[in-house]
């Protein structure tokens, strides 16, 4: 059995304001050439085909366009919804269109019933799971509600569900953020770290085919979980990044292999540094390699220089941000949240904010209503 493995299309992006549309239709074009050539028997979509809830026509009108020509292609396109997409919006007509092999699971009923493909092994069962919050599943199963507190006992509560025959090759795909997978600055983090989920929950999945984290990794080393990573470069968070899609292989239970087809696009994502005499008088030795590129430029002067992304951007066609790194920025101190944020809940938040306004901690009866106020917040989907 073989497939591919894509996920965060994140189509109708924007990167400093930049529309990446044309940068997405050429990669979904490399897509379904590298498609073409692998004659997979199913392809797979991790979530987030979408980079905002409401989608524009013309993000719209590009996957359709790369639905249409999956359909042709003799394969199985199974999809979810992530933490990006309108499920509703992206479940529309998919009982219709399955019966063109495309499965599209937006949103979340408490009752994922596998598409199985078969091959000279036997079965292979794919469960689609969409992005899942606390409350999601609490709303499909009232009799867990006391099980269920975290993301993460939420998704191992969905697991359960499933009725799994372990003796099966069983795959999930699924998106989530699991704990210990390395994050870049384009995602979204929760705070506290709410959203996250142990990799434990996948033991009885042979494949694991996440979306959500950018770059493409394997969770804890584990081959068999493994986020394949966007097909763009979406911030300059991503400028190391090697892009790429995952082919996975299945032979009998047990086996497994992985490898993945680079992905080059129509234009990179770079970040260069310098003086601006150097940028502008043609010393850059490396401009006609970058100059078409959407570009980070860090210029190196002590002095800010007047309108400098303007004349820049004369001779650097896709720059889209300018920084400094001099001495006046090295000394400048800032504050970041971003530890704090991932390591401590909204409880223990929300209580250091007000022992620091008030010189006082909360009482009990005030932590005990802050943490039926930040549960409402969660269901809420606020």
């Amino acid at each position: 059995m073989k497939f591919v493995h894509l996920s965060d299309l994140h189509l109708g992006k924007r990167v400093h304001e930049a529309s990446m549309v044309e940068e997405q239709r050429y990669i979904l074009e490399k897509i379904t050439d590298i498609i073409g050539e692998e004659k997979p028997d199913a392809v797979v979509i991790s979530g987030d085909i979408y980079d905002k809830v409401v989608p524009t026509e013309e993000a719209v009108k590009l996957f359709d366009e790369f639905l249409f020509k999956l359909s042709g292609m003799n394969t199985q396109t199974m999809i979810i919804s992530g933490n990006h997409d309108s499920a509703d919006r992206l479940s529309y007509a998919n009982r219709l269109i399955a019966k063109s092999g495309i499965h599209i699971a937006g949103v979340y009923n408490g009752n994922v019933v596998p598409i199985t493909l078969k091959d000279g092994f036997g079965d292979v069962n794919f469960y689609l799971l969409p992005f899942v919050k606390a409350f999601t599943v609490k709303h499909c199963f009232p009799d867990e509600e006391e099980n269920i507190r975290t993301t993460g006992d939420a998704v191992r509560v969905a697991i359960n569900r499933m009725n799994i025959d372990t003796a099966k090759r069983n795959i999930l795909v699924a998106h989530q953020f699991v704990t210990g997978a390395d994050r870049c600055d384009s995602e979204e983090i929760s705070i506290g770290g709410a959203d996250n989920i142990d990799a434990e929950v996948f033991e009885c999945f042979d494949y694991v085919a996440l979306g959500h984290i950018h770059g493409p990794q394997n969770v804890k080393g584990s081959e068999k979980i493994r986020y394949c990573g966007t097909p763009l470069k979406y911030s300059f968070s991503e400028v190391r990044h090697e892009k790429s899609v995952s082919v996975v292989e299945m032979g009998k239970k047990g086996e497994l292999k992985v490898r993945t087809v680079p992905l080059v696009p129509l234009h990179d994502m770079k970040e260069i540094k310098g003086t601006y005499e150097y940028f502008m008088n043609n010393q850059n030795k490396d401009y006609n390699t970058v100059k078409d590129d959407f570009l980070h430029i860090i210029l190196t002067d002590e002095d800010e220089i007047l309108n400098a992304k303007r004349y820049l951007t004369e001779k650097y066609c896709n720059l889209l941000l300018l920084d400094y790194d001099n001495t006046r920025t090295r000394n400048y101190q800032t504050i970041t949240t971003d530890d704090a944020v991932s390591t401590k809940t909204p409880l223990e938040l929300f209580g250091e904010l007000y022992e620091k306004q008030n010189g006082t901690s909360m009482s009990e009866d005030q932590t005990k209503y802050m943490e039926k106020l930040i549960e409402k917040i969660w269901e809420a989907g606020v």
